[in-house]
């Protein structure tokens, strides 16, 4: 069954961090209404089992349709990398396309390789234990360009990091210095921010690696140009005039989400349910 174009977009993360997809969303569709869930109360993702992330991911995913979106965004890398199958395989049984963020950041690292005209790209992947454990953006991008090189640093204390709102102070910085260490001889032609927190660091990570040569890709931009092409394509872009309504779950600790995703999003947001799933 075919979704209505006037429904709504549903986009979900661990924790704040999904809001830069959102943001990228709001840029590009504007008159697209969206339902946000960010799943506070069991932030971070990276660090759990595979099976735990799976179920916590199906169980939002329900919460998602039960409120009939047309299209489902996963804005959490950990998911993407561990979950995406069964998501997919669930929102299909509703005509509900599925996308992911592992799959827009090697698309816009593909992308950059290309138009560099590099056969042989070096890529570097931050992300969660759980993303660079899974080694799903490697195979991805060698899937791509087999000559592809590719250096992944997982970085778990940046997530608690950009939840508590320390992305640019003496702490994040020698966190990410530590973390971008071994990047700094690797001569990267790009670094993909595999956790839509990171994108929060990006100013600071820019400064530490202090190399102009290399590209910082945020999948957030490039997630938000594929469901504008696949609505388009499907014929279910929303065709109102105003500005799309945006409603926003959280699991747990609403007053400290709203007060971070209002600095992030350069909004005032009228009102942050929680909901136990």
């Amino acid at each position: 069954m075919k979704p209505a174009a006037n429904a709504p977009i549903g986009i979900f993360d661990s924790g704040i961090g999904g809001l830069t997809v959102v943001k990228a969303v709001q840029k590009q569709l504007p008159n697209e209404d969206i339902i946000y869930f960010g799943d506070t109360a069991r932030v971070p993702y990276g660090i759990k089992s595979v099976n735990t992330v799976r179920n916590y991911a199906l169980q939002i995913t329900d919460f998602l349709l039960e409120r009939n979106v047309k299209m489902v965004l996963i804005a959490c890398n950990t998911v993407a990398a561990s979950a995406e199958a069964e998501v997919t395989e669930l929102c299909a049984k509703h005509g509900v396309p599925v996308l992911g963020v592992i799959e827009a950041g090697t698309l816009a690292a593909v992308e950059l390789s290309e138009k560099n005209r590099k056969s042989d790209p070096r890529i570097g992947v931050i992300g969660t234990l759980a993303t660079i454990n899974s080694g799903a953006y490697e195979t991805a991008l060698q899937e791509k360009y087999t000559k592809t090189t590719v250096y992944s640093k997982a970085c778990p204390l940046l997530v608690p990091l950009a939840e508590e709102g320390w992305t640019d102070n003496a702490v994040a910085r020698q966190t990410l210095e530590f973390y971008l260490k071994p990047f700094k001889d690797k001569h990267l032609d790009a670094l993909i921010l595999g956790c839509t927190h990171y994108p929060l660091f990006k100013s600071l990570i820019e400064d530490i690696l202090n190399d102009t040569h290399t590209a910082i890709i945020d999948s957030a931009d490039s997630i938000a140009a594929m469901a504008k092409d696949h609505l388009a394509q499907k014929e279910l872009l929303n065709s109102q005039q105003e500005i799309g309504n945006f409603s926003c779950f959280v699991s747990d600790k609403p007053q400290r989400f709203q007060k971070l995703a209002e600095l992030f999003l350069g909004r005032h947001i009228h009102k942050i349910e929680i909901v136990k799933l």
